[in-house]
This record gives structure tokens, sequence and C-alpha cells, in this order.
């Protein structure tokens, strides 16, 4: 790949294997610069965010010196700017004192499309719209049309918006065959809605854009996901059948135990509340100590061993925070392991939604080995956990004081990454890489090389545009495109408030769509007694056991593309274009495929009996359930309950498989 600057009598542009990706002319300067004015609010991971930047000055001349293009303003020789170019990334730096705000602008062409972002909810193709790089809470309702948006906006502004993500990343692939990566951790925004531009704008004084060129989508895919660091192949146990998720304390138990007897496969029984509960106005929260509660699990170790013997694994919940209650608070602090406030030796305290939590200081290495060696490594793996959910990262505030140093408007994109640096410290330690498995919602820029699996966090219990189901395919597409080949979600969702409870409908839907996913995992979410749950009712429960066997019968085919993910970087769930590269498939988020022979059209709209499908390509595609191949194309295609529309390559090696599917899910 070359990457080249050339100068032209009217200005300069910068050449990707000689195709322009920026362009300076008269009237149109690709770079400026200003001093920024930042207003950064939080409350309970909800950020408010604001600039007002003062002395924006466009630097429209230009000179060369030395290898680099020095850039200033007409009416002031000073060089205010250096820009070069770094092996293949373009590098920027402002020279002059007190300029902290810089935007860069890429060339944009008539009818190019973008992706990426990092996990993005509400869009897959970014054309047209803004995007803020700023790891937080991801809202509920996202979408300020709705009641529920304007009632959690008024309750510590947790609305949010389409932007509002767990983890964002300044990434993004473009149709004309390249990517550009800012490898900043500071607060910024991907700016698509200029037609003619791609706008960077970045809250710091010097940038650095890594740019790949391919010639294809998949092969930018596989560049991005070797430059971040793959994952571990997916560890058998997890993909062959549910992890079913109970927090009912002993009587989880037996409640899973009918639920085998239901005929459900079963890899795992996930308990957060392994560690006591918290009730508060939210829900059934947990108490955020991280090690067993007897009171709530009173033989919890032979219980686990119990369940090994039966080939289920048990997994359990833990998050980087230390409630000012628990024992490990008041340990943390002894040592010196928690983050300060910047007006005194004392720490620095968040509110989580009435409790107090300290912060663990990952800057400092014998805090991040202490929490992984004495938490993660004693406390859950040595006690016999085979996973869990590494929760949260996104809280960090930026008005405390870390013991690097380091400001914590730099530090806090880059926490999720430590936190799961963490996690991954631990199960490597343990010798169990690829075997124990934890799995996150938060993070950023170098993630992938630890977390080995997302999940798309806490969507609200319906089929809502922005919030509901349908918001997880779009997270697994965005950020497999950046290098994060496995995802999954909460079957049935999560956040039930202002009375929206989890429909039968819903849950039926989500179970189809979890069966399809390389880790299907089910959740009671945040208020259980309020929603039905997979074991509410007989019909639901026999759905729930009719998915989760097909999601273990296709674990040789999950297994297959593991291995291909951990040799090429692709994902596990793919977007159309990704095999398939066509305009008119750019911008679907409603279906996916799963690797390159199976294509998954879940149902995301409420009471729905069909759904319009696209078979791509110029060879038939086989309908699971029916047998009957449709010619490429779009379908209306039935869809009863059991039934979402699924194909396949009849040419697949993977076919005979396939076929055998529908009477896996009536036995």
């Amino acid at each position: 790949m070359s990457l080249s600057f050339a100068i032209h009598d009217d200005g300069f542009s910068c050449r990707l294997n000689g195709m322009d990706i920026m362009r300076q002319c008269p009237g149109t300067p690709a770079l400026s610069i200003a001093k920024g004015r930042p207003d950064v609010r939080m409350t309970r991971g909800n950020f408010a965010i604001s600039d007002a930047p003062v002395d924006f000055l466009s630097l429209s001349r230009f000179e060369w010196a030395d290898g680099a293009l020095l850039l200033g303003t007409e009416d002031d020789h000073e060089p205010l700017l250096r820009l070069w170019i770094e092996n293949d990334s373009l590098c920027a730096e402002i020279l002059r004192t007190g300029y902290d705000r810089l935007w860069i602008d890429l060339l944009a062409h008539s009818g190019e499309h973008v992706w990426g972002g990092g996990e993005q909810m509400s869009y897959l193709d970014l054309s047209g719209r803004r995007f803020p790089i700023w790891t937080s809470e991801p809202g509920v309702g996202r979408d300020k049309s709705t009641e529920l948006t304007r009632l959690m906006d008024a309750q510590g502004m947790a609305g949010g918006d389409y932007w509002w993500t767990n983890y964002p990343q300044p990434t993004f692939l473009s149709s004309r065959l390249y990517a550009c990566h800012l490898t900043s951790s500071a607060y910024s925004v991907l700016d698509f809605t200029d037609p003619a531009h791609h706008r960077m704008e970045i809250w710091e004084s010097k940038a650095r854009l890594d740019f790949f060129a391919a010639p294809d989508i998949a092969g930018l895919v596989s560049q991005l996901s070797l430059h971040f660091g793959r994952q571990p192949a997916l560890p058998d146990w997890a993909i062959g059948g549910a992890i079913v998720g109970l927090k009912d304390g002993d009587n989880s138990f037996a409640r899973l135990d009918r639920i085998v007897e239901a005929g459900a496969a079963v890899a795992g029984l996930w308990c957060e509340d392994w560690i006591g509960i918290r009730q508060t106005s939210f829900g059934r929260r947990l108490f955020w100590n991280w090690a067993w509660q007897p009171a709530r699990y009173a033989d919890l170790p032979h219980r686990i061993t119990e369940l090994a013997q039966r080939g289920i694994r048990f997994l359990g919940y833990v998050n980087p925070y230390l409630a000012v209650d628990g024992a490990q608070f008041a340990e943390a602090r002894a040592a010196g392991h928690l983050a300060l406030r910047q007006d005194s030796d004392e720490p620095y305290l968040v509110d989580f939604g009435e409790f107090d939590c300290g912060v663990v200081d990952f800057t400092n290495p014998a805090s991040l080995e202490w929490f992984s060696e004495r938490i993660i490594g004693q406390e859950m793996l040595d006690f016999g956990l085979s996973g869990w959910m590494a929760d949260f990262g996104e809280y960090l505030p930026v008005d405390l004081r870390l013991h690097d140093g380091s400001d914590p408007m730099l530090a806090h994109n880059r926490w999720p990454v430590l936190w799961a640096q963490a996690n991954a410290k631990a199960i490597a330690s343990r010798g169990k890489t690829g075997e124990a498995l934890f799995f996150m919602r938060a993070g950023f820029s170098g993630v992938q090389a630890y977390c080995p699996l997302l999940w798309a966090g806490d969507q609200s219990v319906d089929f809502t545009r922005h919030d509901g189901i349908n918001t997880v395919i779009t997270a697994a597409l965005s950020s497999g495109l950046v290098g994060n080949a496995y995802s999954h979600s909460d079957v049935g969702g999560y956040t039930s408030l202002h009375g929206n409870v989890r429909t039968e409908d819903l849950m039926l839907r989500w179970c189809e769509l979890g069966a399809f996913t390389p880790v299907m995992r089910s959740h009671e979410g945040n208020r259980p007694d309020d929603n039905i749950q997979l074991d509410s009712t007989t019909p639901l429960l026999a759905h729930f056991a009719a998915m989760s066997r097909v999601h273990a019968a296709l674990a040789p085919y999950v297994r297959h593309l593991s291995d291909q993910a951990v040799e090429t970087g692709l994902p596990v769930q793919r977007p159309m274009f990704l095999h398939y590269f066509e305009e008119a498939l750019f911008s679907v988020q409603d279906q996916y495929l799963y690797g390159s022979d199976m294509l998954v059209a879940p149902v995301v709209e409420a009471n729905a009996t069909s759904r319009s499908v696209i078979l791509p390509g110029d060879t038939p595609w086989r309908h699971l359930w029916t047998g009957q191949d449709y010619v490429p194309g779009h379908h209306e295609i039935a869809a009863p309950y059991g039934h979402p529309p699924v194909f396949y390559r009849p040419d697949s090696s993977f076919a005979p498989l396939f076929a055998t599917l529908p009477e896996v899910a009536k036995k």
C-alpha cells in the first residue's frame, strides 16, 4: 500500500494507492484548528458533552519543508500545523500552544457509503450522519420522538440518541475500498453529513490516521482484525446450546432442571446474582463485592461440581467497580488501588443509582494485577466459574485523579480496553484462554485483542426502532466490520421501565434470533418479576427448548466459522455486502449472512406473520424449514413461530447438516 502527497499549483492532495483521499483547493481547506471550551457532565454513565471552541482557524496556506507540509493562515506566515506521512499513516500536529481542537476533512465521493464506528445500534450505514466517539451508557429509548426517551431524559439524561453506544471506535470503512482509523483515544466525531467530505473532529492537538486498502471489503475486515488483534476460537461448550440466565438464588437450579426436562440443550447456567442482590428503584441489581454470597446460593461449590458432571458450565458476573459497603472496597482502599479525588487523597466515588462505588485504577499496573489475580483469578476462576459477564467500563468520570497522571478525558475511552485486559490476563494466568469465556458490552479501539465475545448491551424489551430487538443485529454487523468476530445478545432484552414489559411475541422472536448467533444466552432482565420469562408458560418453554436444540445442532458449522475467524478475521455474522458487494445491500441491517453459507432474516417487528427477505447473488437459496428453493431477489416469506426466515446454499458442504434442523426443532 502506498500513501503519498501530491503538490498542485493551487493546493495539495493525499493519495492512497493513487486514489485521492484528501484534497485542499482554494476556498476548501482540509484542516482547521481551534481552542476548545468543553462542558462535560455525567450522571450514572450518561454524558452531556458540548464545546464552544474559540479562535477557529482554517489552514488555507501551505508550504513544503523537510518532507512535510506546514500549514497556516493567509494572514499569518507562522506555521500552525505540521502534516506528514509515516509508513501508512497520515500524521498531524498543531504547532501553536493552546490549540487543542483539530478538524481533518477527507474527500468523499457522490454515492460513497461508509460503515464502522465501533458497535453502532441504530445505523449500519453511517452515510449522512454524525457519530460522536465516546463510550457511555447507550440510553433507554434512544429516540427523541418517543415518550420513553423523554421520560428517561428527565431522569438523569438517560434517554440517549442514535449515536450513543457502549462501544464506539473512530474507524470507518468506505465503499471505495479503503479504511481509516484514528489512533487517538480523545473525544472525537466521525461526521459524514457533508456529501463532499468525511470530517473528523478531534479533541487533541495531534492525530494519526492509519489507512488500509484491499481489493474487497472482506480483505479490509481481515486487515483491520489483524491490526487490532483477533479473538481466540470460541470454546466448544459455549456454542453447543443455550446459556440459561437465571437470578433466582437457589431456586435457579430447580428451574434449570425443569428447562432441561423440557428438552432444552443447555450449555451453561448463568447466575449473575451469585454475589448477592441489591434491590433498587431500577430493579433487582447486584451486590458489587465480587465473591460468592452463601446467603443467596447456599452450596454453590457443590452445585457447580454437579452441573459439570452433567456437561453444564456455571457462569457469573463482575464489573470494575467496588461498592463502598463491601469488604473488597476496604481492601482496595487500604492498598491504594482506587482512583482519587482531585481535591484530596480520598477515593473518588461514583453514583450508580442508590449506591456508591470506588473505581479500581487500572492505570496503576499493580492495581490491574490485583483485580486480575485477587478478584477474577481467586474469587472466580479458582472458585469454579467457566465464564462471566464483564459488565460496564464506560463510567470513568473526567474529574478524578489517576495513578499515571493521565488526563481522564484521554483515559475515558481507553478504560474498556484496560478492563478487558484485566479479564484476559486472569484467564491466561490459569492457562484457560479459549476455554473460559467472558463477554463485554463496553469497548474501544484495541479491545479486540482481549475481549473474546461481545454482547450488545441493555436493549429495551420491545421492538422499537432504536432500542429494541433489531438493534442487536446492527450491533453485531457494525462491530464485526472493525475486528470483533463474535457477538450475541440478551435473549428477551433487558431494560424494562415505565410500564414497558416483555410480550410473549417478543420472547418467541428473540429465542429464534438467539439460535442463529454464535452464543445463545437468555436474561431475566432488570425487573424479572414484572416480565415474562422463558419458563413462564409451557408453550414458551417448548419454543425456547426447540431453538436451543437448533443452536446446539449448528455447533459444527459455528466451529467452522470460529476457526475461519481465527484464520481470516471475518466475523460470524456478516453484512450482506461482505460477500455480495451491491449498492442495494449497503444499508441492509435487518438480515445477515451467517458465514457465507446461511442467510438469517429474523422477525423484528411485533406480531408479524411474514417478512420481506432479500436473497443475493445469482444462484438459488434453499428455505431451511420447507426445503423449497428460491431464486435471488425480494421475497415475502411466511414466518410462523418456530420458523424464522432462514436460507442456506444448497451446494454448501454443510447442507446435509442444515437439512436436519427442522427435525431437530421438533424433537
